[in-house]
């Protein structure tokens, strides 16, 4: 039963999309109409600029952070990480906005540098490598999502069920960022589609 109000908690935390509540108060435009359709920390960046992109990513991750507190007094270790899942499925999926939000991945940086700090610096660090070496802020956020996983699934101790929880929210992240692989592989072909031309 406690897991079981937690998750739903954590849902509906999840379901406060900050990007979309902060774009209705300047009197902007839905960010979900613009660019990658992302109500995300990157979208925001692309419309409104770096000051309003680090004030949503604040409040991602600053109530990602509190479900986390509540998850890891409240939750045995194998049931936090699906508490995490809960969060994210939130934020992708809000009750509150037409069940049409971001992609997590603030939020799972949140959650996960309550149970694995290290893990979570190291994670930031990877994300900035990979952005530095690829330019795409997917794959890097690829990096720093995977580097979270591994960082909790050490921390609890390599639980069956906290593994399984883990492992089910990368994959759902990864799926939320479906449309950006397509785009990237879509391009990348064409940038070589002169090559073969040529040949």
């Amino acid at each position: 039963m406690k897991f079981l109000l937690i998750t739903i908690i954590a849902y509906i935390l999840g379901s406060i999309n900050f990007s979309l509540i902060i774009f209705k108060f300047l009197g902007r435009d839905d960010p979900r109409q613009s660019f990658s359709g992302n109500a995300g920390t990157t979208n925001v960046y692309r419309l409104a600029g770096p000051v309003w992109a680090a004030a949503v990513l604040i409040l991602d991750v600053g109530r990602a952070v509190a479900v986390a507190l509540l998850a890891t007094h409240t939750l045995t270790p194998g049931q936090v990480p699906w508490a995490g899942l809960a969060l994210v499925i939130g934020n992708r999926y809000p009750c509150f906005h037409g069940f049409q939000g971001g992609k997590g991945v603030a939020n799972y940086l949140g959650f996960s540098a309550v149970i694995t700090p290290a893990g979570a610096v190291v994670s930031a660090l990877l994300w900035v490598l990979v952005y530095l070496l690829k330019r795409e802020p997917f794959i890097a956020s690829f990096a720093m999502i995977l580097g979270l996983a591994a960082g909790t699934i050490i921390k609890e101790h390599f639980h069956p069920a906290a593994i399984a929880g883990t492992v089910i929210t990368v994959f759902f992240i990864l799926y939320n960022h479906r449309k950006n692989i397509f785009e990237f592989y879509r391009k990348k072909e064409k940038s070589v589609q002169p090559e073969r031309d040529e040949d």
